[in-house]
């Protein structure tokens, strides 16, 4: 009898066992797979090996005790189903793509316009968001005309949704759902800054969007709808509405070193979301090259909350000036506040700090048209510990690259609430486009009396996949400066020093056609079209402020430059006096507008010669070149 009970026992155990291994199965398998197909939207692929972090799904939670909250007088109890409501709320259109979502006919009817709404009486707007609408109303997008419109950008400040705010807009539901335009959001986009409150901060805007698209910041990847939503950065009340400081980057020293190797300076939460990463800095903090400064001086009732650690962080952190700290340091780190999103990442980026992320699930921003591996390291908070021996074994070569991209990134899309604007309204109107017909990312760019062979093209190609941030080419130009005149000279002078690659025989990346087109204003473009001329003075500008470096000449056969400035129907145009004038002219109009002289004088020239070898001249690759 017991050992039917016994056998009764196990079978029952067993069938418990196999129905939880079956239901838990499924349920680990469906999770995977919903992870896989979300990773796919996102165009996330397995990490490589040159990736210096691995990568993980999903964000830690941090656990926060019951008693620990951060101020007592604002507790706010949510029970599990409160919480599930709120989180549905955010995004009642979360599966809305472009192609679901989105009425494109009035975008293929007139173009891509936008159109903001006019203010109502008695709505009071913010600065930033002032600065938004302005930026939006200055742009070649903007149109007054709804009916022409195919994006419409509330007038209503939706920049600060947290219910504690001084700039919280009450009662924004009824008014956006009053709109005779709204529609249930649809072909509308919202910019968010803030959302969500103590304790929680969701990412919540308080209204129900529709089918509105969002420019937010702070935007956690789950929530990140790919091709629909954009992701924008955090930046201040104090951010320059239009044009901005430079990149703090003047020179391209090597080694790329600074006296600092790691630095942050902010605020130490001691508890709730975001404490857990900015608690456990003075684990990293040496004292030395390393300086991770945290202060507990923050908030109204920051004593009542105080460790033990407080006032020796808070001497420490008083210890050092903040802005001579980001100037002198190689890496900054970026962890998370309470928002995923850091005032830290910008303020890295100006200085030409190599910005350290440390923001599980954080959509960075403009993410849909940048590589942020190039400019930044993409850490995780799970391993705050491995930092300091992860950034030093990163090669001096990658790290004076990834401080050029952070200063290209800065000035084109980041230095003035007006880039960020365009940047994200350019991204929305791209995808209205058909692709570009330059489907490789090298340009070869030919005047129609140029005469190359192909081996002089061959060679170009090579070098330049070497160099592809620059231009390379063949006929090199030099400015200098006039000082009877008081104002940039341009020569053609055959000398041992350049600083120009024309692009009337030269190679470079496609992408400066894009920032060609929508980065310079229409007043250069226009005196380029006018005088027909001084478009390759102008490309040779723009890439040098963006890289900060030369130009590269390869050397072409004798014959080439005797070919180039032959009997053509230009060979009077290179003697006409007036065409340097005017080739003058356009320079200094250029420096002024830049604000500097971006070009860069450079002696290198890349020459077939190199490529010799103990071989027969039958299996040399530039054997053409090489009879000069």
């Amino acid at each position: 009898m017991q050992a039917k009970k016994r056998y009764f026992i196990l079978l029952s155990a067993g069938s418990c066992l196999a129905l939880l291994f079956y239901f838990g199965g499924l349920q680990f398998r469906a999770s995977r797979s919903r992870r896989e197909e979300h990773s796919g939207r996102n165009g996330l692929h397995h990490p490589s090996p040159d990736h210096f972090w691995p990568r993980f799904p999903d964000a830690l939670r941090p656990f926060v005790p019951w008693d620990q909250l951060e101020n007592e007088d604002s507790i706010v109890h949510i029970s599990p189903r409160q919480k599930r409501d709120a989180n549905s709320s955010i995004y009642k259109g979360k599966k809305c793509r472009m192609e679901s979502c989105f009425d494109f006919t009035l975008c293929k009817k007139n173009g891509f316009k936008v159109y903001v709404y006019p203010q109502q009486k008695g709505e009071k707007i913010a600065e930033s968001y002032q600065n938004i609408l302005a930026a939006i109303e200055g742009s070649r997008f903007y149109t007054s005309d709804p009916s022409q419109a195919c994006l419409f950008v509330l007038s209503l400040d939706t920049l600060d949704r947290d219910q504690l705010s001084p700039q919280y807009v009450h009662n924004l539901r009824s008014k956006v759902q009053s709109l005779h335009l709204w529609n249930n959001g649809r072909n509308h986009l919202i910019f968010n800054l803030y959302s969500g409150t103590w304790p929680d901060y969701t990412e919540d805007v308080g209204f129900d969007i529709g089918q509105a698209m969002l420019a937010k910041a702070s935007i956690s990847t789950e929530n990140f709808r790919p091709n629909f939503d954009v992701s924008i950065p955090l930046f201040s009340k104090d951010h320059p509405r239009t044009g901005g400081e430079r990149g703090f980057l003047k020179f391209n020293t090597i080694p790329p070193l600074r006296k600092y190797m790691l630095v942050f300076k902010g605020k130490r939460y001691l508890t709730g979301i975001g404490s857990d990463t900015r608690n456990a800095l003075y684990h990293v903090h040496n004292g030395e090259d390393v300086l991770l400064l945290t202060t507990c001086k923050h908030g109204k009732d920051w004593q009542k909350h105080k460790d033990s650690r407080c006032d020796r962080d808070n001497t420490e952190y008083e210890k050092y000036d903040y802005r001579e700290m980001l100037h002198n340091a190689t890496f900054c780190l970026v962890p998370r506040g309470r928002r995923l999103g850091s005032f830290r990442f910008l303020e890295a980026l100006q200085a030409a700090c190599v910005p350290v992320m440390l923001s599980n699930g954080w959509e960075l921003p403009f993410s849909e048209v940048i590589n942020w591996n190039q400019a930044a390291v993409i850490g995780d908070e799970r391993l705050l510990l491995q930092i300091p021996s992860t950034i030093r074994s990163i090669h001096q070569d990658k790290i004076l690259a990834l401080r050029q991209q952070t200063q290209f990134l800065w000035e084109a899309y980041f230095s003035s609430v007006e880039k960020i604007v365009l940047t994200t309204l350019e991204v929305m109107s791209s995808r209205f486009l058909p692709y570009d017909n330059i489907v490789t990312d090298a340009v070869l760019s030919l005047d129609e009396d140029t005469v190359l062979s192909t081996t002089e093209v061959d060679f170009a190609f090579t070098v330049w996949q070497s160099f592809p941030e620059r231009i390379v080419g063949y006929p090199a130009r030099s400015h200098f400066w006039d000082n009877s005149k008081e104002r940039w000279g341009y020569t053609s002078k055959w000398t041992n020093d350049y600083s120009m690659v024309l692009t009337g025989a030269a190679i470079y990346h496609k992408y400066y056609h894009y920032l060609y087109t929508h980065y310079l204003p229409a007043s250069l473009k226009n005196m380029v079209d006018q005088l027909a001329n001084c478009e390759d003075i102008l490309m040779n500008f723009l890439v040098s402020a963006v890289t900060k470096l030369p130009p590269i000449k390869v050397t072409q056969k004798k014959q080439y430059k005797e070919t180039m400035m032959g009997q053509t129907s230009r060979a009077s145009r290179w003697a006409d006096p007036d065409h340097f004038a005017q080739r003058q002219s356009c320079m200094n109009t250029f420096a002024s507008w830049f604000g500097y002289m971006p070009l860069i004088h450079s002696q290198m020239r890349l020459d077939p010669v190199l490529f010799k070898d103990q071989v027969s001249i039958l299996r040399k690759k530039y054997r053409d070149i090489e009879r000069l």
